[in-house]
């Protein structure tokens, strides 16, 4: 399987098992989610950071605006990273992708990594 479809593949999980992903991966951030709400993948504002930016390769990543029990709109950045090595410019690419939907949305975003091999 290549890294594309790899990458297809966790995508795909996020959607269909959205509220279990977050369960099983980050269970404190679902406690602050109000999934009755409902949630929105953010496909289209996410091509548009990703394609303005120069950070390497992109991988899984996925954006999801969620509502929080307290009634407040939040954006998801999560990042899937499935390799088995060490990368210098990961985190640069997760503050630069942090940083552009900040600047071009106005959203403050919690960024995920989930860091596989």
């Amino acid at each position: 399987m290549d890294v594309a479809e790899r990458d297809s593949v966790w995508k795909e999980a996020i959607e269909v098992y959205f509220s279990e992903f977050l369960e099983f991966f980050f269970p404190e951030i679902l406690r602050d989610i109000d999934l009755e709400r409902g949630y929105e993948f953010l496909d289209k504002e996410l091509q548009k950071i990703v394609q303005d930016s120069e950070v390497g390769k992109r991988l899984a990543d996925v954006l999801i605006k969620v509502y929080l029990r307290d009634g407040t709109e939040k954006w998801l950045l999560i990042h899937v990273e499935v390799q088995g090595y060490y990368e210098k410019e990961f985190a640069k690419r997760m503050f630069v992708y942090n940083y552009r939907i900040f600047d071009r949305y106005d959203r403050d975003v919690v960024s995920l990594a989930i860091l596989a091999d």
